[in-house]
């Protein structure tokens, strides 16, 4: 009963059905207005011989955002990113199912009608009480959700059409006992080690010459980052609501006609009745407290060129364009106004040389004599035993037994005395078999995916690609 659809696809046909009914007019109205404004004629992606409209996007998108809660809708509505990564996502399933399709039909696997049927009778959903086929649930389901019955059909006949293709990449792949094993050895197997610390701090270091500091400021500047004078306008917009949405953008729309006939920044706001501000000079580590000034937008500050103005952005307070007014290129600070900072930053840079010299020492003598002085024994495993450093230095790819390893405060020196194979526990054999085998099985869809796509090349209409992403 469509069991191998279920765990192939991770879209059961019944939750998507009752999910679109729930959705009601939000999914239908509001969705569509935010997220699609193209024809559903014509072709956005083609992949191989197969054509993807707009319009079946349009489907998809509406499916899926029936399975998405209140919260997540809210966020698609009023977070451009989150939006832009949920059109994405439906566009690679789009494309991804596509493929299948088309490699579906090289190798001339046939769904007939007969199998379709057969499968949509199975659904429990559309049985009555007594365990009947009701064709009256199955119409007032279908009539509820948007689908036609040939669109329902077509699309469970896809999804059997993909689980003949991809239901061998569900069945398991046979690890071998001995790499198992050999894994197993790896992950819980013990060492015992003897090392030795080497704190920085144990080394007295006396105040540095004026030439010594020169020299060190010399190898180390200290930089003072590019920093950049900003000014926005904002018209304000309640982005949720279709209204306000819309006559912000007008007004938006009016703002930029306006800067680009030559007024400046604060007189085209004031003609559509919007708010100029001008930002201090900020860099992009320490910048303004401002709602405005997230993450992506100091991203795009950064990337444009001075006396520019950025395209119209959407935000959660309604629609910006940015100015960058000037650049402040980054430049080194001089030395007599960072002289007494760098005092406590040369003592340590000397700290740490004398304490790689003092370690040095110890890993020669170690590699003649086969004694490491001031030693600790200790038995590790991979999380414990040892400080952090030294774990990693003793379980990494190609350790030696005697080697020097770097620490924030310290030099280790490292000697691995022994390895322990652990016991064996059937148990987490048997948690390490399987997931040996989901790695093997990742790769296998892994190497899989990159034949279809080989096969079968994605082309994009890039205009209609930018047009249903809002994009310039």
């Amino acid at each position: 009963m469509l069991e191998y659809l279920r765990d192939m696809s991770g879209k059961p046909v019944a939750k998507i059905l009752i999910g679109i009914l729930m959705f009601s007019f939000v999914g239908w109205g509001v969705a569509e207005w935010v997220l699609s404004n193209t024809s559903r004629e014509g072709t956005l992606i083609k992949v191989g011989d197969t054509v993807i409209t707009p319009g079946q996007f349009n489907n998809e998108k509406t499916r899926e955002m029936a399975r998405l809660s209140r919260p997540e809708q809210k966020r698609i509505y009023t977070e451009p990113e989150y939006a832009n990564a949920f059109l994405e996502n439906v566009i690679k399933d789009l494309t991804n199912n596509a493929m299948v399709e088309n490699r579906a039909a090289d190798l001339g696997f046939i769904v007939t009608d007969k199998r379709v049927i057969h499968e949509i009778r199975m659904f429990p959903e559309f049985k009555d009480k007594k365990g009947a086929f009701s064709p009256e649930l199955f119409m007032r389901l279908l009539d509820g959700s948007g689908f036609t019955e040939e669109q329902f059909a077509d699309y469970l006949r896809s999804q059997i059409l993909r689980s003949m293709v991809l239901g061998s990449m569900s069945v398991p792949v046979k690890v071998p006992d001995f790499e198992v094993k050999v894994a197993y050895n790896a992950r819980y197997g013990e060492k015992v080690i003897d090392y030795t610390e080497v704190k920085f701090s144990d080394f007295k270091i006396e105040n540095p010459t004026e030439k010594s500091l020169r020299e060190f400021y010399n190898n180390n500047p200290k930089m003072i980052p590019e920093s950049r004078v900003v000014s926005y306008v904002l018209v304000p917009a309640k982005m949720d609501k279709p209204d306000s949405y819309d006559a912000g953008y007008t007004n938006a729309q009016k703002l930029e006609d306006e800067i680009i006939s030559g007024e400046s920044m604060a007189a085209a706001a004031k003609k559509v009745n919007a708010k100029f501000v001008l930002l201090p000079s900020f860099s992009k580590e320490k910048r303004p407290t401002n709602q405005l000034l997230t993450d992506s937008i100091v991203s795009k500050i950064f990337s444009m060129e001075q006396g520019l103005e950025s395209e119209i952005m959407e935000t959660k307070q309604g629609f910006v364009i940015m100015r960058v007014e000037k650049i402040n290129s980054e430049y080194a600070a001089d030395f007599k106004s960072v002289k007494d900072s760098l005092v406590s930053s040369w003592k340590a840079e000397e700290q740490k040389k004398k304490a790689y010299l003092k370690a040095n020492d110890l890993l020669i003598t170690l590699n003649k004599t086969k004694v490491l002085k001031d030693k600790k024994t200790t038995t590790i495993s991979r999380m414990k035993g040892a400080p952090t450093d030294v774990l990693v230095a003793a379980y990494s790819t190609g350790a030696v037994n005697n080697a020097i390893v770097p620490s924030k405060n310290a030099f280790y020196v490292l000697h691995i005395v022994k390895e322990i194979e652990p016991k064996v526990d059937n148990a987490k054999m048997a948690t390490m078999r399987k997931e040996i085998q989901s790695i093997k099985t990742r790769q296998v869809l892994a190497d899989y995916n990159a034949f279809l796509i080989r096969e079968y090349p994605v082309k994009v209409n890039e205009k209609a690609f930018q047009k249903l992403f809002g994009r310039k």
